[in-house]
């Protein structure tokens, strides 16, 4: 895709331009939203408990203390919250070890970002430990800084990461575009002010003020995001 890039960092009466670009990892960039789900049925079938398919919808893209939570209750499981966050870590690690795939458009998208030197943030909802494994790959010159759902006190669909990443950056939340693939992402990213461009992974979005819904991150450019802070204006 090529795009005709506005000036950025510009600020007029109404406001400034685009100040940063917070994006979020699982299901966004990297396609790893059916990984989360597949060692969750292996663990807890190691534990003797057969997962139903609908709860993939309740459990994508929450924190992990929500998720997995979520089917212990269900399941009624024997294992603590505790046990089961170090069994769910080390299978989803075992298997980006063995694979990572990225999502169409993300290595474009991430380049055009980092040759322009657009502030850009990754923001997760998983732990520290899968960020940086995954950062590897994404390239950590692409993100000026991480966050991870272990690092805040309320992770997504609070508000707290993408606040955090936005006062780290030095920018306004509403001058910051987010991209993420799930509703509750898109939650967190709205309660704190941002725009949103949701790229739906397993579960629908539907557009609303302030959220624009894409198929993939192919539709997705410079100048779309710097697009988002003209209409506010």
């Amino acid at each position: 895709m090529t795009s005709t890039v506005p000036a950025l960092g510009t600020r007029t009466a109404e406001g400034s331009a685009l100040q940063a670009v917070l994006l979020d990892m699982d299901g966004t960039l990297v396609d790893t939203e059916g990984f989360w789900w597949d060692v969750e049925v292996e663990v807890f079938a190691a534990l003797g408990h057969t997962l139903d398919d609908s709860w993939r919808h309740v459990v994508v893209g929450g924190p992990m203390t929500r998720s997995a939570g979520f089917l212990i209750e269900a399941t009624g499981a024997a294992i603590t919250l505790a046990e089961l966050a170090v069994l769910l870590n080390d299978g989803f690690e075992e298997r980006i070890g063995q694979a990572l795939p990225l999502m169409p458009g993300a290595a474009r998208l991430l380049a055009e970002l980092h040759e322009h030197a657009i502030p850009t943030a990754l923001v997760s909802a998983s732990h520290r430990r899968i960020i940086d494994r995954v950062l590897t790959v994404l390239g950590p010159h692409h993100f000026d800084l991480s966050v991870a759902g272990d690092e805040v006190s309320r992770t997504k669909p609070f508000p707290d990461p993408y606040l955090m990443a936005a006062a780290r950056l030095g920018a306004d939340p509403s001058r910051c575009a987010v991209v993420e693939d799930t509703a509750t992402g898109v939650a967190a990213a709205e309660a704190a002010g941002c725009r949103v461009v949701a790229v739906p992974s397993v579960a629908p979005i539907t557009p609303a003020a302030g959220r624009t819904v894409v198929p993939s991150l192919e539709a997705v450019d410079l100048a779309f995001l710097c697009g988002l802070m003209t209409e506010m204006r």
